[in-house]
């Protein structure tokens, strides 16, 4: 009996602790970036940060800060590092973006924007981190894309088809038929 109350106190406290923390905030924060070569030579970042609240209750005074992009590097060409929105309720996204300049050629390893909210029931402002990038090759040495020859097609396509063609038709007559094996199994029967 008393393995039985020890059970239920303790599934009863599972179930509270559960509900408790179900019923704050639960901020996700994905940020991307994508490298686009311009004619001039130069690159340009485009940095894509969405925020999603997947907790059961509103975040307020949501503020986001990316500082792992440094001056001296990088030149912003639209858009700023930072926002702040008033709210972002349950089930709700938020997305920011902006775009950079490349200043120099190497690797670049961008680190977590953070995410500061404030929720009614805490005085503290709570933090969470977005996802970190992969690494970026800034301003890399692209070898030339290989492209398909279509002299080779054009000289050689015909050849290739009547092969084809040889080669389709010694399979068909080499391979036997399934109607003739039916008969010829109805036959012995």
């Amino acid at each position: 009996m008393a393995n039985l109350r020890l059970k239920a106190f303790f599934a009863l406290f599972l179930i509270s602790a559960a509900t408790a923390v179900g019923d704050s905030p639960f901020i996700i924060a994905h940020k991307k970036a994508s490298l686009t070569r311009l004619k001039s030579g130069a690159e340009r970042v485009s940095v894509s940060i969405d925020i999603y609240n997947q907790g059961f209750s509103t975040a307020y005074d949501v503020s986001l800060v990316d500082h792992s992009w440094l001056q001296d590097a990088f030149d912003v060409i639209s858009g700023n590092i930072s926002q702040s929105w008033e709210k972002l309720d349950a089930g709700g996204v938020l997305s920011h973006s902006f775009e950079l300049e490349s200043k120099r050629q190497g690797m670049f390893y961008g680190a977590p924007a953070v995410i500061t909210f404030r929720i009614p029931t805490k005085a503290a402002p709570q933090e969470a981190y977005s996802t970190s990038l992969l690494p970026l090759d800034i301003l890399a040495e692209i070898p030339p894309e290989k492209k398909f020859d279509w002299r080779l097609l054009a000289k050689y396509g015909s050849q290739i088809s009547v092969i084809s063609i040889v080669a389709l038709f010694i399979y068909l007559m080499v391979t036997p038929s399934k109607s003739s094996s039916l008969k010829a199994s109805k036959k012995k029967r």
